[in-house]
């Protein structure tokens, strides 16, 4: 048998285990989005996440399947100590899936979340010319490109359970997740295929050059002031309102709620 020969061989064979492994893998994300949760796993989410409960009936079966893929894809680790239960997986899945329960958008990166016990120090690097300055800071939640997303158990168990207030960790880090899918966390996610970059891009601007203005001059906002600090964080805590507080966001930035409605789509001022 010819050195070639063998080399084919192996190709092929290589070949076609990557091929029955990638096979096998939609396979099983294809049962588990129809497979239900559990009827305790189910009370753990209405008790953890009662946001759930206001979700119409029609979407109920899509946000169990998805919660069912991310937790078979996503691995939790627990740090300072923490020993991560069914509990907090449950509740920060069922979060992170709600976002995305009625659109095409998926945490493709997404492989590990990194969970503390309460806020932790990250170290954060900052640019002036030739001069880089590292500093600690204390942070509730990160979201890292292609992963891993890090949540503080306190804040994010916290943000859940109080579902009115417009302020949720894991909505806010995984808004950054979706923002990254575009290949840059900039404010821009992947639209809707019935959206409009250029309209996108002017109203979200708009809306975000008046959040700034307020935020300087003092003024309440419905969006919380951290927005102002860039496009990538206004468009986060622009998600975490109009999931939480949509009522509000609606009446407030009718034109900014109506693009995050196309691009979830989602209506959850009728919930």
């Amino acid at each position: 048998m010819t050195v070639f020969l063998i080399f084919l061989i192996v190709v092929v064979v290589a070949a076609g285990w990557f091929g029955f492994r990638n096979w096998s893998k939609r396979q099983v994300r294809k049962s588990l989005l129809v497979t239900e949760l559990s009827d305790r796993q189910r009370a753990i989410v209405a008790q953890q996440v009662p946001l759930t409960k206001k979700l119409p009936e029609k979407f109920r079966a899509k946000l169990e399947g998805k919660i069912n893929v991310f937790l078979n894809q996503v691995e939790f680790i627990g740090c300072n100590g923490l020993e991560v239960n069914e509990e907090m997986q449950l509740s920060i899945a069922a979060q992170a899936c709600l976002l995305i329960v009625n659109s095409d958008t998926w945490y493709n990166r997404l492989t590990t979340i990194l969970i503390y016990p309460g806020a932790f120090k990250s170290r954060q690097s900052e640019h002036n010319g030739y001069v880089i300055t590292d500093r600690e800071i204390v942070r509730t939640g990160e979201s890292w490109s292609r992963g891993p997303v890090v949540l503080s158990w306190a804040h994010a168990k916290q943000g859940a359970i109080d579902e009115s207030d417009g302020h949720n960790v894991v909505f806010h880090e995984f808004a950054h997740q979706i923002d990254d899918l575009s290949g840059r966390t900039n404010g821009i996610p992947i639209l809707n295929k019935s959206q409009s970059f250029a309209e996108w891009g002017q109203v979200f601007v708009k809306a975000y050059e008046s959040h700034v203005q307020n935020v300087h001059a003092g003024r309440k906002t419905v969006i919380d002031a951290y927005g102002a600090e860039g496009l990538e964080e206004f468009f986060a805590v622009a998600v975490e309102v109009f999931f939480e507080r949509p009522v509000a966001l609606k009446h407030n930035e009718p034109a900014l709620y109506e693009q995050l409605g196309l691009l979830f789509q989602l209506e959850p001022s009728e919930w």
